[in-house]
């Protein structure tokens, strides 16, 4: 018998990616998953591509490369920095990453020990959690609003907890609520962070998926004293299974962050990092965005209007400014994990809420995802949900 250790013996199968698996089959309609368009993805751009990187660089494309990085990539990510982010940062300054999920294991191993405790919205995106169980922290969940985290709730906790190490954040379109912090948010909560010795984690996938409003600055624009840490990824706004995201951080931070690197896969795929490079020199990948972003509005607006129209009175649900997830609110007294069998029946599926929580509980609320269904059965969709939940209500 195979003795694993401490913490490979607490991985179990959940019941939720039991029923997940169903939503494989072609004729669900599945709000779950936080899938990009696949129909937008570049391909014939990407042929070129290829064959324009094999012709220019041949056998040099395909051996290792940095653990940091391709050096191209990394200066054409701190153009995108200045230009998306408002944040004035220098290739050294950035580390590519296998997707922005291999950055946040990495963070939570360099950054936090057992039993230091971890900040996060309150709910948080759960493949977050998923990367630093393994760290086995203490969490805090800070109270959360409309607006995000509650600058005075934040504040008494830090006063209180001399073990926090780090605060994970997702300002831009939140996983999974899609809510965005105004500006006046974002000051008040970097005023606090520059009081406390910690680390902030600014999650950003999201953040050039605005479809209304102004671009707001990120936390890592803001910040004078080298304590936020910022995430990107190239999968909403190019394509997913390249698995390319970056971290921005301040040299201390790079240098354990590329140390720890190193011993998780030596380096990212360095075709797939001339892939992202080239097509930015070859293609507008700005008008490639442009393009995402009419769509997902389109889709955003319609799953909206089909909730109001078809939702039963008493639940409520998010209107996102942008990315990719809106968050729908039950009565107290219903649980949405124990619907969802009822609601796979009639062949939709989404994301219970309660896995979006680190400490559990709030089971009365649930993730749909808009971005990759096309506009017939997103419609369909919210009409079959909206059935079940006039049979659920009391």
């Amino acid at each position: 018998m195979v003795k694993f250790s401490d913490f490979a013996q607490t991985l179990q199968s959940s019941d939720i990616a039991a029923l997940l698996k169903l939503t494989e089959q072609p004729e669900v309609i599945s709000f779950a998953g936080g899938l990009p368009a696949p129909e937008l993805f570049p391909i014939e751009e990407m042929k070129k591509v290829d064959v324009a990187i094999l012709e220019k660089e041949g056998r040099q494309a395909v051996q290792y490369g940095t653990t940091e990085g391709y050096v191209p990539l990394r200066e054409e990510i701190a153009k995108r920095m200045k230009q998306a982010f408002f944040v004035d940062c220098k290739a050294e300054n950035i580390v590519v990453t296998t997707g922005s999920q291999q950055a946040l294991f990495i963070l939570s191993q360099i950054l936090v020990n057992k039993d230091d405790t971890v900040l996060m919205e309150s709910p948080s995106y759960m493949g977050a959690i998923m990367a630093f169980d393994p760290v086995c922290p203490k969490y805090t969940e800070v109270p959360t609003d409309d607006k995000g985290m509650i600058p005075e709730e934040l504040e008494k906790i830090l006063a209180s907890d001399a073990k926090v190490k780090m605060i994970y954040v997702i300002p831009d379109f939140q996983n999974p609520t899609g809510i965005t912090w105004p500006m006046e948010r974002r000051k008040a909560f970097m005023d606090i962070i520059n009081k406390y010795d910690v680390v902030v984690v600014e999650d950003d996938p999201y953040g050039e998926l605005r479809y209304d409003g102004e671009k707001l600055p990120s936390l890592k624009s803001m910040d004078t004293q080298g304590k936020v840490v910022f995430l990107g990824s190239f999968s909403k706004i190019f394509m997913p299974g390249l698995r390319l995201g970056w971290t921005v951080a301040n040299p201390e931070i790079i240098d354990k962050f590329v140390k720890f690197k190193q011993a998780v896969d030596l380096g990212t795929s360095t075709f797939g990092q001339r892939q992202a490079a080239y097509f930015i020199n070859m293609f507008d990948l700005d008008a490639h965005v442009t393009k995402i972003k009419a769509l997902y509005a389109k889709r955003r607006t319609l799953m909206y209007e089909s909730m109001q129209k078809y939702f039963p009175e008493g639940i409520t649900f998010t209107y996102p400014e942008g990315g990719l997830f809106t968050w729908v609110t039950l009565p107290a007294y219903m649980d949405a994990k124990e619907m969802m069998p009822k609601v796979i029946a009639k062949q939709v599926a989404y994301v219970p809420g309660g896995i979006f929580y680190p400490n559990g509980g709030n089971a009365n609320h649930f993730r749909l995802n808009y971005s990759n269904m096309p506009e017939d059965r997103i419609v369909e969709g919210i009409q079959r949900l909206g059935e079940v939940l006039k049979e659920e209500l009391r």
